[in-house]
């Protein structure tokens, strides 16, 4: 067999490793209209699947983080039960798998559930069961970081929460939400705690805000990997002969930390005029450890197959870029080798299949 061309259809049958994506940004539309409907939730802006979804899309789509988020108010509103979580987080490992998507993370705030009155624990248990009937009958595995929200002073109660569910399918734990003014020290504790008991950590920094929260999550906040990074590119300087980092930017190549770039979502927040501006390629020139992945594929309107397609027209990328980034995602997800070195085998045995691979390699 010879090796196939670079298409949408040829990507989508690629096993991929997805790391930074947020459960209640990757809802259905017709899943929020029908619980919206059962709940009695009566300020969407459509009741129409497709103009829903459309209306997500343009209003993420503003140039500002700030924007991008007033989208999450209706998915938050139809998952404040534990049947609604359940549902979402189980349509959510079928979406990711029909992408072909082999390993997810996929983060969630716990605290943004409870409008209702469930405890963090039942919020977390039902997106967890969610994801294990999800997983029932396919190749897919999906694990959980529980998110507290930089504005909120609940992190460490958040991150406690994420260790007693370490062993029930929790692996990482983050903050989101805006980012300028709320730095990574303010929830120094919680990461501390999460250290403590080797709970991974992650972290949103460098989005909105400059390299210096990236700084902050890397020398004090334990991070292992950074959600987005965009500014480690003021780091970087590039004359179009040569490309040399220096501060921060040195520091994520010597400690090969992995970055979760989401080149679409980064595009809609302002944070890149368009793919060809973005810094994505010059993070891989650089030698950073880059992942490309999809933040909110509702609000996006994208997937993980998409991110990779338009990575591949805007930079020309081929198959060796393409398992370059996944194997760095297989290799920084949070999880032992034993597992890393099953997904690298997955990923080997499809290169292999379609003659990327020898069959004198591993």
């Amino acid at each position: 067999m010879g090796i196939p061309d670079i298409t949408e259809e040829s990507l989508r049958s690629f096993p991929k490793v997805l790391l930074h994506d947020h459960l209640d940004g990757g809802l259905r539309p017709e899943t929020i209209i029908e619980i919206a409907h059962h709940t009695n939730y009566l300020s969407l802006p459509s009741n129409e699947a497709k103009e829903l979804e459309a209306w997500m899309l343009s209003t993420a789509d503003q140039g500002k983080l700030e924007l991008y988020l007033e989208a999450f108010t209706h998915t938050i509103a139809v998952m404040q039960s534990e049947e609604t979580l359940f549902r979402v987080a189980e349509e959510c490992v079928h979406d990711l798998n029909d992408d072909g998507i082999i390993y997810a993370e996929v983060r969630f705030a716990p605290e943004l559930f409870r409008e209702k009155g469930l405890t963090l624990d039942e919020v977390i248990a039902a997106v967890l069961q969610g994801f294990e009937s999800g997983m029932r009958d396919r190749e897919i595995i999906v694990k959980g970081i529980l998110c507290a929200m930089r504005s909120s002073d609940r992190s460490t109660e958040i991150a406690e929460a994420a260790i007693s569910f370490m062993d029930k399918g929790v692996v990482g734990f983050d903050i989101a939400g805006p980012e300028i003014d709320f730095p990574p020290r303010i929830h120094r504790q919680a990461f501390e705690i999460a250290h403590r008991n080797n709970l991974p950590i992650t972290i949103h920094a460098g989005e909105a805000a400059g390299p210096e929260y990236i700084e902050e999550a890397l020398t004090i906040c334990h991070a292992s990997r950074i959600g987005h990074g965009t500014s480690a590119r003021e780091k970087i300087l590039d004359n179009g002969q040569a490309i040399t980092s220096y501060g921060i930017a040195t520091e994520l190549v010597e400690r090969g930390i992995a970055l979760e770039v989401c080149p679409t979502s980064n595009i809609h927040t302002g944070i890149a005029d368009s793919l060809h501006s973005h810094p994505v390629n010059t993070f891989l020139d650089a030698g950073l450890t880059v992942t490309i992945n999809t933040d909110n594929r509702l609000m996006s309107s994208t997937s993980l197959t998409n991110e990779l397609f338009q990575c591949c027209n805007a930079f020309d990328w081929t198959w060796e870029e393409i398992t370059s980034v996944t194997l760095n995602a297989v290799e920084n997800a949070f999880l032992n080798q034993g597992e890393r070195d099953k997904l690298a085998k997955r990923l080997n045995s499809w290169k292999r299949a379609n003659g990327l691979l020898t069959e004198g390699s591993k």
